[in-house]
């Protein structure tokens, strides 16, 4: 089970694979990362059918942003769950990604507590 992470800042792989090393270890799931919605749609469309059970998408990317990525990703690939990240917090955005299809929606700083939290429900719910 694959998890991708899409953010266009590069830090954000370190800080995934440090808070969940002693997941993947335990081969619970595997991290992917991109850092555009361009590569994002890439590694989606390498496997057929992708590999990949849940996306993690900054919102504000250079070139698509991350609401883009969303719509693209829930019109080629319904099953594939996708939740978004912010360091806005706004209604507008939340309302957007909502009506288009987001699971759930978080804000930075993340709260890697919360994101394990939803993995693991969305893992049991398998």
């Amino acid at each position: 089970m694959k998890i991708l992470i899409v953010d266009d800042e590069k830090d954000v792989e370190f800080l995934f694979r440090q808070k969940f090393r002693k997941e993947v270890r335990a081969k619970e799931f595997d991290l992917v990362f991109a850092f555009s919605g361009d590569e994002a749609l890439e590694a989606l469309e390498s496997e057929n059918p992708p590999k990949v059970v849940y996306v993690f998408s900054d919102i504000n990317m250079p070139g698509m942003t991350g609401l883009e990525l969303l719509e693209k990703i829930k019109s080629k690939f319904p099953e594939i769950n996708v939740s978004m990240i912010s360091a806005y917090g706004d209604t507008e955005n939340y309302d957007k990604a909502i009506k288009s299809g987001a699971k759930e929606f978080f804000t930075k700083p993340i709260d890697f507590e919360v994101i394990k939290a939803e993995i693991k429900k969305f893992i049991n719910s398998q």
